[in-house]
């Protein structure tokens, strides 16, 4: 296994606070003087192979109730970075809130490769499809025990969601559990990748 499905495969697996209303008067309007904070986000990793910059960091803009809606727990995310020389991936990953197995995690990678070069390399385990009308893979090795991944189309390349099950006998689950609901939670979280 070579190149960023290696970097995908290398990732390990793995709340909101609210405040009280205050009562303090209003602040001032800002004034024409005071300094205006810029909204951009730097990204977290920029390599220098000449392509696109990746504008969806998925410890940051996935929120936190969509994640709770998915079954997932904001509060147990665990960020990676892989620069590599000609692509980057930023990762995420996430544990579930709620399985009939002991444990699944969801790890969510974002890559500045495109969905035909992902094609190219891993044909032999992907199918067509789509999640909320874009383009994805539905990818399932065999060889990957327990594991599915949907990887989605964006514009700045792709973005893969790939859940393991760790079922607490640490047994294989039969293929029609690897990908079970998987990409209910992948087209709830869809709609945020290129915001």
């Amino acid at each position: 296994m070579g190149g960023w499905k290696r970097v995908a495969g290398s990732i390990a697996l793995i709340a909101a606070t609210t405040a009280c209303g205050n009562h303090a008067p209003p602040a001032d309007p800002p004034s024409s003087t005071d300094t205006i904070t810029s909204t951009t986000r730097t990204p977290r990793v920029v390599d220098e192979s000449g392509r696109s910059a990746i504008t969806f960091d998925p410890c940051l803009d996935l929120p936190d109730d969509v994640l709770v809606e998915a079954e997932f727990d904001p509060r147990s995310k665990r960020p990676s970075e892989y620069p590599m020389e000609s692509y980057t991936f930023l990762g995420c990953s996430f544990k579930s809130t709620f399985s009939a197995f002991d444990d699944d995690r969801l790890s969510v990678l974002a890559g500045n490769v495109t969905l035909e070069e992902e094609w190219e390399k891993n044909a032999h385990i992907s199918t067509h499809t789509n999640i909320n009308g874009r383009d994805a893979l539905f990818q399932l090795d065999p060889n990957n025990k327990n594991t599915c991944a949907i990887t989605v189309r964006t514009e700045f390349g792709m973005v893969i969601f790939s859940r393991t099950r760790f079922p607490d006998d640490a047994r294989s689950l039969p293929l029609n559990e690897w990908c079970a609901d998987l990409d209910q939670a992948v087209a709830l979280f869809e709609p945020h990748l290129d915001q």
